[in-house]
């Protein structure tokens, strides 16, 4: 277990005793689940479940204020909600969408982006603090903990987390900066950059040798040295890339553009914009308000949450296709899913 350097503030080794969730799903019910598409409702301060067998919405039930991103554990039993217009992050089982855990981050946290990483940490930016949160599993104990980091940054919204868990990477809309922060002294330096206007969506490479970064303010994605932060590549976008994701197989980056309807497909070798898939027309733009991007597992769909239009676009990666749209609660915008 990681024991990280640069803790922030009095306190900030929390035991949370009610961190873990104690009613778990019967053996095998989490493997016998169809592909499960989890959305949190902004507006209606909701979370829903889709079947992405049926399509349909299977559940839908009252989150927390102005809910955000989300994460599903890796052993797909929970998914925790950042409650960007609180404090807390909340943990529901995938199964029926109880509630079973709230992590409060804080006074003026206002947790936002989140990943759930498969050494079973959860890592979380409170946007407020100039921070960002692990809540960490310990080895001799059913307790959690969690280390608080400082960014120093203002508006510290996503994050990318590394494969081993030694080094986050924030996107900081206020201050205009990239900021590498390692969580132990082995993992090398911590540095702010200035990239682009706007930063917003961030994506490490599958491989960790690039962090793909887009800014929504100037239209454009950037591929940078994880370690050293130089800028290695600058693309040209459509307009206001709010989200970059990496395809699985990892030789694609698509970013979400808000203003286009569409989405810009990034090939990774060359850092050169090689298509673009209309989800919607330009016309249709804001009506729809496309905002998060979610790839398949299997990297052959992209799921785009409309947060206008109250659906999710399914969009066949290949023919670039929008196969339907899927209705969730008002305001949908974070996705997770299940394979």
């Amino acid at each position: 277990m990681r024991r990280g350097g640069g803790i922030i503030g009095a306190g900030a080794v929390i035991a949370l005793a009610a961190c873990a969730p104690v009613d778990a799903p019967a053996a095998g019910s989490t493997a016998a689940m169809p592909a499960t598409l989890f959305v949190a409702g902004k507006r209606g301060n909701t979370l829903s479940k889709v079947d992405l067998a049926s399509g349909e919405e299977v559940l839908r039930v009252p989150s927390c204020t102005n809910p955000h991103e989300l994460a599903t554990s890796p052993d797909g039993r929970h998914v925790a909600l950042a409650c960007y217009g609180g404090t807390t992050v909340d943990v529901f089982r995938t199964r029926d969408l109880v509630k079973v855990a709230s992590h409060d981050l804080g006074e003026n946290a206002r947790p936002h982006g989140i990943v759930w990483h498969s050494d079973g940490s959860l890592y979380v930016t409170a946007e407020g603090q100039q921070a960002v949160h692990v809540l960490m599993s310990l080895e001799d104990s059913p307790e959690h903990v969690t280390l608080v980091y400082s960014t120093g940054k203002q508006g510290s919204h996503m994050l990318a987390v590394s494969p081993d868990g030694s080094v986050v990477w924030t996107t900081d809309l206020g201050s205009r900066t990239v900021t590498r922060i390692p969580l132990n002294s082995d993992a090398g330096p911590s540095v702010s950059v200035a990239v682009g206007e706007e930063p917003e969506g961030i994506a490490l490479s599958p491989d960790g040798q690039t962090l793909w970064v887009s800014a929504r303010g100037s239209n454009q994605a950037f591929a940078l040295d994880p370690v050293t932060m130089q800028v290695r590549q600058t693309v040209s976008t459509g307009r206001f890339p709010l989200r970059i994701a990496v395809r699985p197989q990892g030789d694609v980056a698509i970013t979400s553009d808000l203003q286009d309807g569409s989405l810009s497909v990034i090939d990774t070798g060359t850092a050169k914009v090689i298509r673009t898939i209309a989800v919607s027309t330009p016309e249709e733009a804001q009506t729809r308000f496309q905002v998060t991007i979610l790839w398949s597992d299997d990297g052959s769909k992209i799921f785009v949450a409309e947060t206008a239009s109250d659906t999710v676009a399914e969009v066949d990666y290949a023919s670039g296709t929008v196969l339907r749209r899927l209705k969730v609660g008002e305001g949908g915008d974070g996705m997770a899913i299940l394979p």
